[in-house]
């Protein structure tokens, strides 16, 4: 069975997003498609990185716990607010600290926002850092919009019916990227 991580990046009081990190982590287990953990960068309290991982003198054990975390994952789930049409410096921050543990990593994005946009500008330019960084981005993608009413604090979707459809659709094409991602290569 694969293991998939999921990146809670919000760090604000009372975020939503969380909830949406739980409700796939309880999505992936109650249908037996994957392992799963909750990457949740809250706890991490990660400083503000004046360099890369690979440039980092001493680093602290909780980043290369991360590190590790990211490259051992089969393939990962980001769950990002949108913030004033952008993604948390949060998120920006363990992305940029990273590089090699990116390369070719299958990474689906899940964005959500507390209005009827469902963070689609937030999308955009996370999609093109992670482009960047040489990960794989699944076509896929899994938008909340006014997420306040749509999971509670357990990760329940107020609405199951119509978030595991979307979310089965979502996990098959991740699935679909790990697979292909771990195929023997032919060049």
């Amino acid at each position: 069975m694969r293991h998939i991580s999921i990146i809670s990046s919000s760090v604000r009081v009372g975020r939503k997003s969380h909830n949406v990190s739980l409700y796939f982590q309880n999505y992936l287990t109650e249908n037996k498609l994957a392992t799963s953990e909750i990457i949740d960068l809250k706890e991490y309290n990660f400083p503000i990185f004046e360099g890369t991982l690979k440039t980092l003198i001493n680093p602290a054990q909780n980043v290369l716990e991360f590190a590790d975390k990211i490259k051992s994952s089969d393939g990962i789930i980001i769950v990002t607010p949108e913030y004033n049409g952008g993604y948390p410096a949060s998120l920006k921050n363990a992305i940029d600290l990273l590089y090699e543990e990116w390369r070719h990593k299958p990474v689906g994005i899940v964005t959500v926002s507390s209005g009827p946009f469902a963070g689609n500008q937030a999308l955009v330019s996370l999609q093109f850092t992670l482009w960047k960084m040489m990960a794989w981005t699944i076509p896929a993608m899994f938008s909340v919009p006014t997420v306040d009413n749509a999971y509670d604090e357990n990760g329940k979707a107020l609405d199951k019916s119509n978030s595991d459809k979307l979310a089965a659709i979502f996990i098959k094409e991740l699935l679909w990227c790990i697979e292909a991602d771990k195929a023997p290569k032919h060049l």
